[in-house]
């Protein structure tokens, strides 16, 4: 029996697939558990017709990311820090400070969680770069120069 999976299922397959299952296995545990539907002519339309819209909202989706990658790639953030003599920073830089620091600077919005620092804080003055996921696919990079207040 051939089936259209909705979930990921291990060591059958992924999510939007047709596969070729035993009956009892596609009647007693896969379509009850609600893992998949019946590969039928009408189930095979609708997942061709979801397939399409969802890669035209992913490509819509990287476009966008892609543009956005154009504008950010490259920046310089100037975080001002009070700071010791020494150079180290009275508390620390940390993802939602480049966050703000985007925000205020370039009015460009992005989530902190998707910035990776070269360490969890940084704790001292000096030239930094952070790494940006914006995309799944697309990484960027920006420079980050920790001054003294």
């Amino acid at each position: 029996m051939e089936v259209i999976l909705k979930h990921d299922v291990e060591k059958l397959g992924y999510a939007d697939e047709i596969v070729k299952v035993k009956d009892g296995y596609a009647r007693n545990y896969l379509l009850p558990q609600g893992l998949a539907i019946p590969a039928n002519t009408p189930n095979k339309k609708m997942l061709a017709e979801t397939i399409k819209q969802r890669s035209y909202k992913a490509e819509k989706i990287r476009k966008e990311a892609e543009f956005l990658a154009g504008k950010i790639d490259g920046l310089t953030l100037k975080i001002a820090q009070k700071a010791s003599e020494k150079g180290t920073i009275f508390g620390s830089v940390n993802t939602i400070a480049v966050a703000q620091a985007l925000k205020e600077q370039h009015n460009i919005d992005i989530d902190r969680k998707k910035i990776i620092l070269p360490t969890e804080h940084i704790k001292e003055l000096g030239n930094y770069t952070a790494q940006i996921n914006i995309h799944k696919d697309i990484k960027v990079t920006v420079n980050l120069e920790v001054i003294a207040e």
